[in-house]
Order: structure tokens, then C-alpha cells, then sequence
């Protein structure tokens, strides 16, 4: 569809998907899926004040004439690949430096650091939290104006061709993977897949003329980048002063120093940046409570985070008792229970004691340790056994909410 009526001209514009965050003025989009339908808000949306709403049209078909033919009602064919179409115009019309961000791991905080790096010297726009998906990516284009800088758009996936969709949409003209490991597993299908999934933006940049960041030190990028130019850095130690917990951020500090330079911020601005930067959302927290230090990094786990925040979990010196409690690492297919097996095996050989599982891909393991079904079956223990005066490490998928149980803590 041609979008010139509507971005020519203009240094930003407004996009909604929610008649609940409507401001004066924007463009509504009736996005539709398993569980709502933005089609039925249309009207509402132009009487509460959007300048236009777009509809699919088999929906506008059904419609009473005087609504089909409104002139503030756009028909497409397909809402969300419409939306998709008019996030890449207004990129194209910004017509500014994106840069793309993917991996397995790491990838949410590298941008944040990257973010607070470049903040220093640049009006950066960056995907907010983990708006890193089909519809999270245009919506993040869309905030765009023309006094922004520099773009970051984090892209997540879960099965083949995310990364390909999502780099059609962004166009960027640089990017990094930040790593690969195993995840999403049920939609890759194998490790295999997983590479070759976040290698799709490696692929992008190759046809394209753009480049890439890569961690020198991993073997695994290396094989994907293949003859991509490259720009590389290395890994170095964890420095000291952030208000990141676990050796394993040295891989995020590492890029996000070595990106920043790459745009003229010296070695020691970028990492005062990073030191400022303060994380949040339930990843690589410290919190402190009236009984306990606790890490939490609750917000998503395979088996590769898993056992990097398990490790370096147990190497941190402490005159506090070490307890971990770690949830079931979700969405990894027929390999579950083989990975949780891995999990529980590598705390044996390591002899640690104090360890509660919770789910039920650890309940099948042949753990010794105590289980539980759920996180509210954890509070009810919890409850009762209470954990006091220990350093507490909280790990596992979003989806079993072990965020829940930091106020028992």
C-alpha cells in the first residue's frame, strides 16, 4: 500500500492498537487474534479522536455504507501486515541508522546497556522491555521522529523465519547476536535451528551491505558469520561497579562498550554508562530484603542461562548460606526432560544442598531434591519453612512466576 498520504510530510506519528491508550490524532489499527478483535473498536476509535482507522477489509465489507465509506476508515487486507508495511515506509522515510539485536541470551540487557551507552551522546530510541516481536518491532519503528539518532530494535524468536520477518520490517543497517544456545527448542527443533534462525540477521546484513558486531571469543557466531564484514571485540572480565549480578554479563557489558566506541564513546564513558544502568523487569536483579540478598532473574530460562546463572551463582564468595531456587525452563520440546535431567545432574556433581525446584519438568527429574507443582504450592511452603539470613538465587521461565515468591523472601 502506498502510505505517502499519510507519513509525507510529517517528522513523526502516532499508531495505536488499543481504544484504552488512544491519543488525539493517531492512526488506529484493529489488530486481531486468538483471544480479541480490534475490528469492533474502529468506529469507537474515530469517535474518541483518531485521524484514521484501519480495518480488514472483509470486516469493512459488513459494515453499514456510510462507515465503509468513511474517509477516515483505510481497508486492508491484512491489519497487522499492514501495520508491518507502514512501520518499514516511516523507517525508510526516517531513513536513519538501526541497529539489530538477537540471540539467545543476553540480548534484553545488552540493549538496555547499548541504550545507555549511546544515550550519552546520541537521541537514541530502543525497544521498550520485550516489545521484540511481530507486532512489538513496528509499533517501536513507528515511535520515531526526526529528532532520533539512532534506532535499537531487540528481535526475538521462537520458530524458523521470525528473525527473516522481523528484519524485513526494521532494515537495519548493522547488527549483533549476541549469542546462541538452547531455547525455544519446541519451535526450533534443535539447536541446529536455533542458529540457523538467528543467523537469518547475519543473512540480512550480508545481502544488504550492512555488518556486524560479534563476540570474537564464540566459535558458533564465527561459523554463522561466515564472510559478513565484521567488527569484533572480545569478552573481557566482569568489571566492577555495575548493577548487573553474574560473571555471564561480561559477554553484554563487552558488546555494548565495544558498539559504543565503534560511535565515538570512549572505553571509560561506555562503561560509566553501564555502571549507572540499573536493571529491572526481574533480570539480573540484586535485591536486598530485611532477611536475605537475592538474585532474581526470573523473567526467562533454557538451559544455557540456566546453568551460566547457576554457576555463577555458586563461584560468588559469601559468608551467607547459597539457596537456589529454580523453576522449569519452558518451551523445549521433546528435550525437556533431558535438559532438566542436565540441570539437576550438574547440582549434584557440584554436591549443592539447598536447592527447591519448582514444575513439573523438575518433578520428573530424579532430583532429591524437595519439588513442587507450582509457585503457589512454593508460597505455601514458603509460609511455613521461611529462608532467612541466606543468598538466594530465583531462576526459571516467565511463565511459572517465580517473581511471586520475592515478598516470602
Amino acid at each position: 500500500m502506498d502510505w505517502d498520504f499519510l507519513i509525507k510530510g510529517r517528522t513523526s506519528i502516532c499508531v495505536s492498537t488499543d481504544t484504552r491508550n488512544l491519543p488525539e490524532g493517531c492512526v488506529f489499527f484493529a489488530l486481531k487474534g486468538a483471544n480479541f478483535n480490534g475490528n469492533g473498536f474502529a468506529m469507537q476509535a474515530l469517535e474518541m479522536g483518531a485521524e484514521y482507522a484501519v480495518i480488514d477489509e472483509e470486516i469493512a465489507a459488513t459494515c453499514s455504507q456510510s462507515q465503509c465509506f468513511n474517509r477516515r476508515i483505510i481497508r486492508v487486507e491484512n491489519c497487522l501486515l499492514a501495520l508491518q508495511d507502514l512501520a518499514r515506509c516511516w523507517r525508510h522515510q526516517w531513513g536513519k541508522t538501526v541497529i539489530g539485536i538477537t540471540g539467545t541470551n543476553g540480548k534484553t540487557t545488552t540493549k538496555e546497556l547499548l541504550a545507555a551507552v549511546l544515550s550519552t551522546r546520541y537521541n537514541v530510541l530502543y525497544t521498550q522491555g520485550n516489545l521484540n516481536n511481530h507486532i512489538g518491532v513496528p509499533l517501536t519503528l513507528l515511535r520515531l521522529t526526526d529528532k532520533h539518532d539512532l534506532a535499537i530494535i531487540e528481535m526475538g524468536a521462537s520458530h524458523p523465519g521470525d528473525i527473516k520477518e522481523l528484519v524485513g520490517i526494521a532494515e537495519p543497517d548493522m547488527g549483533i547476536i549476541t549469542n546462541v544456545g538452547k531455547a525455544h527448542l519446541q519451535g526450533f527443533g534443535s539447536f541446529e535451528g536455533v542458529q540457523r534462525t538467528k543467523a537469518e540477521l547475519y543473512d540480512y546484513l550480508s545481502a544488504h551491505g550492512g555488518f556486524c558486531f560479534r563476540n570474537l571469543d564464540n566459535p558458533y557466531l564465527e561459523k554463522m558469520a561466515g564472510t559478513l564484514q565484521t567488527v569484533g571485540y572480545h569478552t573481557g572480565s566482569m568489571p566492577e561497579g555495575t548493577q548487573l549480578v553474574g560473571d555471564y554479563n561480561a559477554e553484554n557489558v563487552s558488546a555494548a562498550i565495544a558498539i559504543g566506541q565503534y560511535f565515538g564513546i570512549s572505553a571509560e564513558d561506555a562503561l560509566e554508562a553501564c555502571r549507572n544502568y540499573q536493571p529491572s523487569n526481574n533480570r539480573s536483579q540484586l535485591v536486598r530484603t530485611a532477611y536475605n540478598t537475592i538474585i532474581v532473574d526470573a523473567y526467562n530460562a533454557n538451559p544455557t542461562s540456566m546453568q551460566a546463572s547457576v554457576l555463577s551463582f555458586l563461584a560468588t564468595e559469601s559468608n551467607l548460606t547459597h539457596v537456589l531456587i529454580l523453576g522449569d525452563m519452558l518451551e523445549l520440546g521433546p528435550s525437556s526432560h533431558t535438559e532438566h535431567q542436565n540441570i539437576v545432574n550438574m547440582l549434584l556433581e557440584k554436591k549443592i544442598e539447598n536447592v527447591l525446584l519448582v514444575g513439573s519438568e523438575f518433578a520428573s527429574t530424579t532430583a532429591p531434591y524437595p519439588t513442587f507443582s507450582d509457585t503457589a504450592q512454593l508460597k505455601q511452603y514458603l509460609s511455613k519453612n521461611p529462608i532467612r539470613h541466606c543468598r538466594v538465587l530465583v531462576k526459571g521461565s516467565h511463565g511459572i512466576h517465580l517473581e511471586q515468591i520475592i515478598d516470602l523472601l
